[in-house]
């Protein structure tokens, strides 16, 4: 867009940014309408619906600084919650193909999801980051997929089912899906409608706690797979969802299985020099700094903080620093700033800290 511009309003704009230091200009247009600011990525919540009692599913139109996703990708949303900016990773579960509006399924397991559950409503605006992550379909499609998944899990790999009917897909595409029981099933109609589109397209419904009803019942096995997908052994499988079922199709299929999962970055700490206490502020314990992360460090300390994978990926630690200085273990960058958000997987005290947990 910026491009296409004249060269003549290029330095306009230019000029009034220069002249908008220090905030530069977008700091004011998000006074006017956060949706206008052209640097960060913003977006408009234009639908709500719950398809489950835990879950709420909305509709968000991304601003103009979006730049299309892959699907299977991660979007880091950013909330406010008591004037703190909070930020998790969510998929969106639409084709990459559709152009416009991104959708969101988030289960209530937390703080900011239980926000995003209860608190967010149309007209809501939310940060978005670019997409992010590898767990994607080669641009070379298999001939045969099966994707499998648990709960909120789906999400991914929806998007990919999406993306592949869309694309008209000439090979065979098994979706097996787990959940509960029936209350709990996420996507049954649009599932539905999906493999009504596609003749290529089968699927198939596990319940892993209910009795009766559903394709399939009980946990995960080659039994299931054999029913499912008879041709598993030929197939790309791509899989998201509760660690047990992932492990499970891993040990089962080995190496043509692809899972949402990330790569642990190399981290470092000095346990013998640490220095400094760290104080848990809310609920007033205190420890000597071991010179671990603060996640290990309050665990160690009686604490329970929220958390989710342990390398600084999923931000589901991320806490409000309120004293002391941090050095990031992934980056080794110190910070002292009071009042800052930081991820307690990955964030080592520098002398005394104080944490608002």
């Amino acid at each position: 867009m910026t491009a296409l511009m004249p060269r003549r309003v290029r330095r306009l704009a230019s000029l009034a940014e220069a002249l908008l230091t220090p905030h530069g200009m977008d700091r004011y247009l998000e006074l006017v309408d956060p949706m206008l600011v052209r640097r960060e990525v913003r977006g408009l919540v234009t639908a709500v619906r719950k398809q489950t009692p835990d879950s709420v599913t909305l509709t968000v139109q991304p601003s103009r600084a979006w730049p299309g996703f892959t699907a299977g990708q991660y979007v880091r949303l950013q909330v406010a919650i008591d004037g703190v900016r909070r930020t998790r990773c969510y998929s969106p579960c639409g084709s990459q193909h559709a152009s416009g509006e991104l959708e969101f399924t988030i289960k209530e397991q937390g703080l900011v999801s239980g926000h995003l559950n209860h608190a967010i409503g149309v007209g809501s605006v939310v940060g978005l980051s670019t997409p992010d992550g590898t767990f994607t379909l080669p641009a070379t499609r298999p001939g045969r997929v099966l994707l499998i998944s648990g709960g909120s899990g789906i999400t991914p790999v929806l998007a990919m089912a999406r993306t592949l009917v869309d694309e008209g897909h000439p090979g065979e595409i098994v979706f097996l899906h787990y959940s509960n029981g029936p209350s709990d099933v996420l996507y049954r109609t649009e599932l539905a409608e999906l493999a009504a589109r596609h003749p290529g397209l089968r699927v198939v419904h596990a319940y892993t706690h209910a009795k009766t009803g559903g394709d399939l019942r009980g946990f995960f096995s080659p039994e299931h797979l054999e029913t499912a997908a008879p041709w598993y052994r030929d197939a790309e499988t791509f899989v998201c969802g509760p660690k047990p079922l992932m492990d499970a199709v891993r040990d089962q299929l080995g190496e043509r299985v692809h899972t949402e999962e990330f790569t642990p970055p190399t981290l470092t700490f000095d346990t013998a020099n640490a220095e400094g206490q760290v104080r848990f502020k809310r609920s007033g314990r205190e420890c000597a700094n071991s010179g671990k992360p603060l996640l290990e460090q309050a665990e160690e300390a009686g604490l329970s903080p929220e958390h989710g994978c342990r390398m600084g990926i999923c931000f589901s630690c991320t806490q409000l620093k309120t004293a002391g200085r941090v050095r990031n273990a992934k980056t080794g960058e110190v910070s002292g700033e009071e009042d800052e958000e930081i991820q307690l997987c990955i964030s080592v005290p520098v002398g005394d800290v104080e944490i608002d947990a």
